[in-house]
């Protein structure tokens, strides 16, 4: 496996020169390792973790996880209406999920009626969308791996009932 490729899932917060002391090669190398990573479309880019649940950062947007379910299209499947929506600048991310329903989307807007507004003139419009189910989040306690503050005190053990 391509070393870099492998400190990026292993350690994605490593900086450049971190990652050439780990695998054993120069910075240069590194830094060429990134760029044909890129090109092959494998590494499409840094992610901050943040907290939204800050004050000055909560003000910045609203996250809702939609469950979609779709009519399949003929030689297409779930791609082209997965795809469509997918294009949407309010959306955030958009899967294919098996289950009640067909496609997880997370959405961000600057409100919660800008997220409805999304949901109701946007979405469940489109041809081939059957339903929607929004669930608005409230609070992230862990995210992509790293847990955020709480509020109560840092416990490390779960408080458990006689």
């Amino acid at each position: 496996m391509n070393p870099v490729l492998k400190l990026l899932l292993e350690g994605g917060s490593l900086s450049t020169a971190q990652m050439a002391q780990v695998a054993g090669i120069t910075e240069a190398e590194v830094e060429q390792h990134l760029e044909q990573l890129k090109k092959d479309k494998i590494f499409l880019g840094w992610r901050p973790v943040l907290d939204l649940s800050r004050e000055a950062a909560a003000e910045a947007a609203v996250e809702a996880v939609i469950e979609v379910r779709i009519t399949p299209e003929r030689d297409g499947g779930f791609n082209r209406l997965a795809e469509r929506i997918s294009r949407f600048d309010e959306v955030h991310t958009c899967m294919l999920v098996s289950g009640g329903y067909d496609l997880l989307v997370i959405v961000r807007g600057k409100s919660l009626q800008k997220v409805a507004a999304f949901v109701s003139e946007k979405l469940s419009s489109i041809e081939g969308v059957l339903s929607t189910a929004t669930h608005f989040l409230l609070r992230c306690y862990k995210d992509q791996g790293f847990l955020l503050e709480t509020e109560s005190g840092s416990s490390s053990r779960l408080n458990v009932a006689p």
